[in-house]
């Protein structure tokens, strides 16, 4: 599998989780089982410097999620 289609099975995956769109960073490496942890960290971080993908963090902890979806985006729309 080549690096699109590495992409394109996480954005697949993620837009296929009807009502969940943050996620941990081992929830992608459970995408790919016989790949190094450090090999799906660059690819994520890949989209996300694409612009495909962004990061969102509670303080305490990091989730990653589609660029624009969710529900704590939904309510920074609304205060603009």
């Amino acid at each position: 599998m080549g690096i699109e289609e590495d992409k394109q099975l996480i954005l697949d995956t993620l837009k296929s989780k009807a009502g969940k769109t943050k996620f941990y960073l081992n929830d992608f490496n459970k995408m790919f089982p016989d790949r190094k942890p450090r090999d799906i960290k660059k690819i994520v971080n890949q989209m996300v410097a694409e612009g495909l993908l962004e990061y969102w963090s509670s303080g305490s902890t990091t989730l990653i999620g589609l660029k624009g979806e969710g529900k704590q985006h939904e309510a920074e729309a609304r205060e603009e």
